[in-house]
């Protein structure tokens, strides 16, 4: 890649092309768990915090009435910053004149004008779109002026709250390179490769840890099992109105192909099984040119999420309350060359493979160099990938709609997108995977049903 195009993909502060762009869609700003005084109790007293999204600051906070407000950090007055402003229940006061805000960013007083002065009605914060979906708060950031399009009907946001459960975590890295590691279907076999397959009944919320759908010889076929021994998948993508949607197959034998079927969600989110009845959908949203917090929904189609065991086992890695993991480079991700050599491809744990995707994305530098890159025929998505962002770049710098769910007439569709991870039967992978999905969706307690089916996307393309 030329390296004007590498700065022009990965810069995304205010008024960079990518940032334009980005700007387009709705973003994840916090998690709703960072406003619960269980996990940080400062929230008890103060529910404000400081974001930093899209190169920007922005104040995020709750009212008394339990809505929230997200408004430009620096207060129109004299600048001062809004993160430490008094929240008084109806509105967020600057300490340093007084001026207060609700949560539209209207000044509501300036307490040290005449009596009867009427500038506070004149002023304005900016303040930004924002709604609440299975435990995230998003937010818009377009031109101002212009609507944001409708909020995404994805499976994730269409579950009941009792069926999702949402964490995060942040990433010393560019948000693309985090975004292409997770739409990287060859990766799994190499990265997340156990030397070991554990007990599939103590799988629950763990990744590659529990089954692939069907049997092989009356036995379940452990997904660890599948990335060891079977590390050449045959690679394929289809273009949809919301990305693309990627198969990787593998040939167990002469009767059964292992059929993984991925979504890649312009420009920063994809979708992936967890396990035979839940799904992963996982958002990169960049900090800034350097920094990005990765927010994974996961949505069950069967019994309702255990919230508690899944944040528990995720809140090991963290610390609160910015959800900073404990493993990056100042420890060296806690690699131990015992276990690399005993039990696992990287050696840096088993428990939780978000370090080693962690360790894949931070270990490029804080942006890759991707005029050094010597891509393979396994790229062949991230490459078409990148192909649709140069193009939406461009797009939006001639006035245009970008695509996917910043087009309202793709926003507004309900979309899925479906996931499968299995053993189909190697003469109709098509007709299995598609009657999988039918069958989850026809199962879940939750109206998961879809108004229009996959097969009016675009044939497969690039197969391999």
């Amino acid at each position: 890649m030329k390296a004007e195009h590498n700065e022009l993909i990965t810069r995304v502060g205010p008024g960079t092309p990518c940032g334009d762009l980005l700007r387009h869609y709705w973003q994840p700003v916090a998690l709703v768990d960072e406003f619960n005084p269980a996990l940080d109790p400062a929230m008890a007293v103060r529910p404000v915090k400081a974001v930093r999204l899209l190169g920007q600051d922005f104040v995020l906070f709750k009212n008394a009435a339990g809505q929230f407000g997200l408004l430009d950090r620096d207060c129109p007055h004299r600048g001062a910053d809004l993160a430490f402003g008094r929240n008084e229940g109806d509105g967020l006061r600057c300490p340093f004149h007084g001026w207060k805000f609700d949560v539209t960013g209207q000044c509501t007083e300036t307490p040290g004008e005449p009596a009867g002065s009427t500038l506070c009605q004149r002023i304005q914060q900016r303040s930004y779109p924002i709604v609440e979906k299975s435990g995230v708060l998003f937010g818009w950031f377009g031109p101002q002026g212009m609507p944001p399009p409708p909020f995404p009907a994805f499976d994730c946001f269409t579950a009941p709250a009792s069926h999702t459960f949402a964490f995060k975590g942040l990433w010393n890295c560019n948000w693309l390179q985090a975004f292409e590691v997770g739409i990287d279907p060859a990766h799994a076999s190499f990265l997340h490769r156990f030397f070991f397959d554990e007990s599939l009944e103590e799988s629950y919320g763990r990744q590659f840890r529990g089954a692939s759908l069907g049997e092989l010889d009356g036995q379940r076929l452990p997904m660890t099992k599948v990335m060891r021994e079977f590390d050449q998948p045959d690679i394929s993508f289809t273009t949809t109105p919301y990305g693309l949607q990627l198969t990787a197959l593998r040939a167990i034998n002469d009767q059964l192909t292992h059929t993984r079927v991925t979504n890649a969600i312009f420009p920063s989110t994809f979708v992936i099984p967890l396990s035979e009845t839940m799904t992963i959908t996982q958002i990169h949203v960049p900090v800034d040119d350097t920094h990005n917090y990765w927010y994974a929904i996961f949505t069950s189609f069967d019994a309702p999420v255990d919230r508690d065991t899944m944040r528990n086992q995720r809140l090991e890695a963290v610390t609160l309350p910015d959800y900073i993991p404990k493993s990056g480079r100042h420890n060296q991700w806690g690699f131990n060359a015992e276990e690399q050599q005993t039990r696992t491809y990287l050696g840096m744990g088993e428990s939780d493979i978000n370090v080693h995707d962690q360790w894949a994305c931070e270990s490029m530098g804080a942006i890759q160099d991707r005029t050094r890159e010597h891509l393979g025929t396994t790229d062949k998505v991230i490459m078409a990938n990148r192909r649709t962002l140069l193009k939406a770049i461009e797009t939006v710098q001639a006035g245009g709609t970008p695509p996917g769910v910043a087009d309202a007439s793709v926003a507004r569709q309900r979309m899925g997108p479906d996931t499968v991870d299995g053993l189909a039967p190697a003469d109709g992978v098509e007709a299995w995977w598609r009657a999988a999905v039918l069958a989850k969706r026809r199962g879940a307690p939750w109206d998961a049903a879809l108004e229009r089916t996959t097969a009016t996307y675009a044939p497969h393309e690039e197969a391999s």
